[in-house]
């Protein structure tokens, strides 16, 4: 499959606090908060939605579509991307822009308060994914993740009027979205990502119920955080898939787009939506043990031994037929 996955492109400056955010709080004074935070560490990392679950899938083997906005600064970027997979021929750079950056802190309950600087990622409404599709023989699958809200709707209505098959995952844009811009990025998708409190939050804006929502989406994708993932179809019985388990949890960051790019791959592979949930878990573990979101590794065998634990032999023997 040529999969296109459009998403903000970001630098991220990750911090650890050591104390609760909660502890922190005075619940009669929440109308005028002000409190600086002493962090015990800052690692500065590659990150942003499109290239964290194109580098995901280049890591599986497979060679996604990068496409987004990003300044001049992301020469080095680029080249790290093009070394693991990433096709980021069709990103935008802008003249006038730094890359957007992510500023997030995680306190020890793994609870994080975080800043988006959007910079270049205001220029994604710019791109046209017809030319995209033209350079690389068609495109059987456009991601749009969370990007520039305007980017976001223009490439919704592009693929439909050009009939392209879409994945929505707005995701942390749904904060800033009202109803009407939302039923516009998901109606007649073929897949909806969200986690939880996005499924909740997508029904409260939109005003539709969750058999509304089914009935407008071919599948849809709700992570549970530790209990894994959950995936509904009209007419089917939910299939449940949960996660392995962790060597240890190091920063949540980015866990999400992991799993992204590993059902995505899986999908690629045409293997069952509950195989290709499988994958997203397993990769989704790699990324929660690792500081950053492009720094785990994907050792054949180790990534193999704790899929067959997790999932068993048979599941892993699928798997492994497609892995590099």
């Amino acid at each position: 499959m040529r999969i296109a996955v459009t998403g903000s492109i970001a630098t991220d400056h990750l911090m650890s606090f050591p104390g609760r955010f909660a502890d922190q709080l005075v619940a009669d004074q929440l109308h005028t908060v002000s409190l600086s935070f002493l962090v015990d560490t800052l690692d500065v990392r590659r990150g942003g939605v499109g290239p964290n679950i194109c580098f995901g899938m280049g890591v599986l083997g497979l060679r996604p579509i990068l496409v987004g906005a990003a300044g001049e600064d992301f020469a080095d970027y680029r080249a790290w991307l093009d070394r693991h997979g990433v096709d980021t021929a069709s990103v935008h750079i802008s003249d006038v822009q730094h890359t957007a950056r992510f500023v997030c802190t995680t306190d020890a309950d793994h609870n994080q308060i975080a800043s988006f600087y959007t910079g270049a990622m205001s220029e994604a409404r710019q791109i046209e994914l017809q030319p995209v599709a033209e350079r690389v023989g068609g495109l059987d699958l456009v991601l749009i993740s969370a990007d520039d809200p305007e980017a976001m709707v223009r490439h919704t209505e592009e693929c439909r009027s050009r009939g392209i098959p879409f994945a929505a995952d707005p995701s942390q844009q749904l904060a800033r979205m009202e109803g009407e811009d939302i039923r516009v990025l998901i109606g007649g998708a073929e897949y909806l990502f969200t986690n939880e409190y996005e499924a909740a939050l997508i029904e409260t804006k939109t005003g539709w119920t969750a058999e509304q929502i089914l009935a407008k989406v071919g599948t849809r994708v709700t992570t549970l955080g530790a209990q894994g993932v959950r995936i509904d179809r009209e007419g089917e019985e939910p299939v449940v898939v949960g996660c392995p388990e962790e060597d240890q949890k190091a920063d949540p960051t980015g866990v999400g787009d992991a799993f992204r790019a590993g059902f995505l791959s899986g999908l690629s592979w045409n293997l069952s939506l509950e195989r290709a949930a499988q994958v997203g878990c397993m990769l989704a573990t790699l990324v929660i043990e690792t500081v950053g979101t492009q720094e785990y590794e994907l050792r054949r065998g180790h990534f193999m031994e704790r899929l067959a634990k997790a999932y068993g032999h048979d599941a892993a023997n699928e798997i492994a037929a497609h892995l590099p």
